[in-house]
């Protein structure tokens, strides 16, 4: 419900303007009610996030019935889980035209090899189903292309993108900023390292938190923000007691899941995502527009949001003294850090508007729908009836993912 509301929301009501009937499929939970305010039919299916064969079949099933009910002439799969069952499903019930997003491949070159091949199977499978596969990062292409996972001919390259006129520093005054840090209990003179994403280990927060006794010897004053949702359903779920086994419980901030993100943004000196796996994180890309310096593990999807020496800095992977360092270096160097925010601000009204991502995603829509002569909206004969099918579309996130790469 998160990923459909928070990830999807926009793209959705986007398409709908376009001309598009759009519905929504995502696993039951409290954010699917904004989705259906906003005007997008929502369909529960009983998803989990994790690997459960049979609990797998009965939502392969019960994605099959809804689909086949409907009728969608095409059908949009967003994150591992969904689009895996997504797909199959959609292609069994004979929908015209699949596509799948990559978010990021939930397998990597650090799982044990058995793990590794048999997630890259799964994907092999479900992209025999799709007509067009987009990934957000361009790593993500040449893996899935080396990995035979899907033709070349099949992929395209999306990037990601974000409301960016809802994330603008001007708004945000020093009046605001004080009572904000009142409001979280902040000293007015206290650094600011933010963490924005899932309460979950493959985000980096214990090598965030291994490395804060680093910073606090440089500036015991230093306040880490910890922005984002429990993920209870996940198998590596943190919580905040968890920065009392670093002895950061005092130094620490836990919100929860926030709506102020621009306002906490603007509170920090630096944001940090050491994550181990992303699509192409959003986080950065926000960071970035507000002009805040990021750090980031040198993994793929990070290194697409954030480019070393120009929004912000890279380190290696699991290396604590290294991201520590990165983090005092931005804390230390006001000169720097005012260079990498400037530097943020270029490269996100360049790239990571979130307008190009949708027109991108519509062309697709269109060009599938001709080739095989259904209507497309916005061209002649857009709302004549072809095979008794609707143009409609239907995203399938599954509950609760991120970015996986959202954040």
């Amino acid at each position: 419900d998160m990923s459909l509301r928070y990830m999807l929301l926009n793209q959705m009501l986007y398409l709908r303007q376009a001309g598009y009937a759009v519905s929504g499929i995502c696993a039951p939970g409290p954010e699917t009610a904004a989705v259906e305010q906003a005007g997008i039919r929502y369909f529960p299916a009983a998803m989990t996030r994790n690997f459960t064969p049979l609990a797998d079949l009965r939502a392969l099933w019960q994605l099959y019935r809804i689909i086949r009910r409907e009728r969608f002439t095409i059908v949009h799969t967003h994150t591992p889980k969904a689009g895996l069952l997504g797909q199959i499903a959609a292609r069994l019930a004979g929908t015209p035209v699949v596509i799948n997003t990559v978010h990021g491949f939930y397998f990597h070159d650090r799982m044990p090899p058995f793990w590794r091949r048999f997630y890259i199977a799964l994907e092999t499978l479900a992209a025999l189903c799709s007509d067009t596969i987009f990934s957000q990062n361009r790593e993500d292409i040449e893996t899935a292309v080396r990995e035979r996972i899907v033709p070349a001919r099949k992929l395209k390259y999306l990037g990601n993108g974000f409301d960016v006129g809802a994330f603008e520093r001007a708004p945000v005054d020093a009046e605001t900023l004080a009572a904000k840090r009142r409001e979280l209990g902040l000293d007015p003179t206290a650094p600011v390292v933010g963490f924005v994403g899932r309460l979950v280990a493959e985000k980096g927060i214990l090598e965030l938190l291994a490395a804060g006794r680093s910073i606090l010897a440089r500036f015991p004053n230093a306040r880490f923000l910890i922005v984002g949702p429990l993920d209870p359903d996940k198998p590596d779920s943190l919580s905040p007691a968890v920065a009392r086994d670093y002895g950061l419980d005092s130094a620490c901030i836990f919100t929860g899941r926030r709506d102020d993100m621009p306002q906490l943004y603007a509170l920090m000196n630096v944001l940090v995502l050491p994550s181990h796996r992303e699509g192409f994180p959003r986080t950065p890309m926000e960071a970035s527009l507000m002009g805040v310096p990021a750090v980031v593990t040198d993994v793929r999807g990070c290194r697409e949001a954030v480019e070393h020496g120009r929004n912000g800095l890279v380190v290696p992977f699991g290396d604590v003294p290294a991201l520590g360092a990165a983090i005092v270096r931005v804390l230390a160097d006001p000169a720097l850090a005012r260079r990498l925010g400037a530097g943020g601000r270029e490269m996100a009204s360049e790239r990571f508007d979130e307008r190009r991502v949708f027109q991108t995603v519509r062309d697709e829509y269109a060009r599938l729908l001709l080739a095989r002569g259904l209507p497309a909206p916005g061209l002649p004969g857009e709302f004549s009836a072809i095979a008794g099918r609707r143009p409609a579309v239907m995203g399938l996130p599954v509950t609760g993912g991120e970015e996986e790469g959202s954040n």
